[in-house]
């Protein structure tokens, strides 16, 4: 069973493609944006349609990092609960970021019907799925507190949550009709595409080596050139590569692995979610499951399917597609990946003020679709305008991650210790 980074079924079906030649020539522009993923990428589009003259780069290729391996859930809000998101930043800030979040996906599905983004777009709801009966404790909480909070959560109850699975391993769910699925490759390379369109300049195969402030503006250094710009915004996430200047984003990397199938047979296409919502559940160790418009089914959870305990994920996930949906046990996977995820310790993204006229942003542990094109968007915003007031969080000077490495190693013995054992 293949497992290695280039057999990402996203890039395998992606139908939106997008090019940016290396940085070879010293310029000067209003906005430097340092990652090609939803964040920096949805940042590029919103200045360039302000008028802004705007230079992205990527190390690499656009969507290269977390947004192209992305499970491509566009959910509203955060993994967190309403209370707690209230608990950890106050009252009114964290109303303010239940509603902003609440509304993402309409952020997203609006911008891939105006930029006309190719992506699999389709818009009927996601499932968050209880793994066993005490998994509706869960989901009772989170549909009251999300109702309270004026979220459209519906209750499904085991019947009527089997019947829109099409499996009898779920026990309940919570419907969440706001939230849909894409192909996030696609996704991101249409933001990217959309961006170039709209004036501003793509720059991949161009890791940044320093960032310099320089007056009231920044100095970057790439590929031997210069680049002079009036604002910066720092967007590279999990997959940040070293450079001189700004502090690098603190984060605590947690792997997420997934695995497609073959298209499903038409039989079980018509059973098996037939209205292609996106499922996670309930267990300590996620897991999640969806299909793509070719009927491919695809599993995902935590784990790293390019470290040591690959074989171990491997294995779970073929048990784990039979314990789900027993007429798709012997239906062969063809592609696996996984990508790194940006956690924060309390799982609330964050906002890093880089002087007067510098951001970063990071850490939507494993929602990034719709919080990376609202905060791109709207760091964008106000570092042309230089108002800060309509950002989703108040940027904080810094953000410290404390034994980061001792922590991803704990969450990857955890996910591969309970793959060795579950789904059996």
């Amino acid at each position: 069973m293949p497992s290695a980074p280039d057999t990402n079924l996203w890039q395998a079906s992606a139908r939106e493609h997008v090019s940016g030649a290396p940085f070879e020539a010293d310029a000067v522009v209003d906005l430097a944006i340092i990652g090609g993923g939803f964040t920096g990428c949805s940042a590029a589009l919103e200045a360039a349609r302000r008028g802004a003259k705007v230079a992205l780069f990527e190390g690499r290729k656009i969507g290269h990092g977390g947004s192209g391996r992305n499970v491509g859930l566009a959910n509203a809000g955060l993994w967190l609960k309403p209370d707690e998101i209230i608990a950890k930043l106050g009252a009114g800030p964290g109303r303010a970021l239940i509603d902003r979040l609440g509304g993402a996906p309409d952020q997203v599905f609006d911008l891939i019907a105006r930029e006309g983004i190719r992506c699999e777009a389709t818009r009927n709801g996601t499932l968050h799925c209880a793994h066993a009966p005490s998994g509706m404790d869960d989901l009772r909480e989170r549909h009251r507190q999300g109702n309270a909070a004026g979220a459209p959560l519906q209750l499904l109850d085991a019947a009527e949550a089997q019947a829109r699975t099409g499996s009898r391993a779920v026990h309940g769910a919570l419907f969440d009709p706001r939230a849909g699925t894409i192909q996030p490759l696609s996704y991101v390379r249409g933001l990217a595409r959309a961006a170039q369109q709209a004036g501003a300049t793509l720059h991949e195969a161009s890791p940044v080596s320093s960032v310099v402030p320089d007056g009231s503006g920044w100095r970057i250094t790439c590929n031997g050139h210069r680049l002079r710009a009036g604002a910066l915004l720092l967007a590279s996430g999990a997959y940040h590569l070293p450079l001189g200047g700004p502090p690098a984003p603190a984060y605590v990397p947690v792997w997420y692995g997934q695995f497609a199938t073959v298209p499903m047979p038409q039989p079980a296409r018509a059973k098996i979610l037939p209205r292609l919502e996106g499922c996670w559940d309930t267990a300590l160790v996620m897991s999640s499951f969806r299909t793509d418009n070719d009927g491919r089914m695809i599993i995902g959870a935590m784990g790293n399917l390019d470290g040591p305990g690959a074989g171990i994920h491997a294995a779970w996930a073929r048990r784990k597609l039979a314990q789900l949906f027993p007429e798709l046990a012997d239906l062969p996977f063809v592609h696996g990946w996984s990508g790194r995820i940006a956690m924060t310790s309390d799982h609330i993204p964050k906002i890093t003020a880089l002087g007067e006229t510098g951001l970063g942003c990071h850490g939507y542990s494993g929602r990034g679709i719709g919080p990376g094109t609202v905060f791109g968007t709207a760091c964008a915003e106000a570092l042309l305008s230089g108002n800060r007031a309509s950002l989703p969080l108040a940027p904080v000077p810094r953000h410290n991650e404390s034994l980061t490495a001792l922590k991803a190693s704990y969450y990857e013995f955890g996910a591969t210790l309970t793959h060795a054992i579950s789904a059996r």
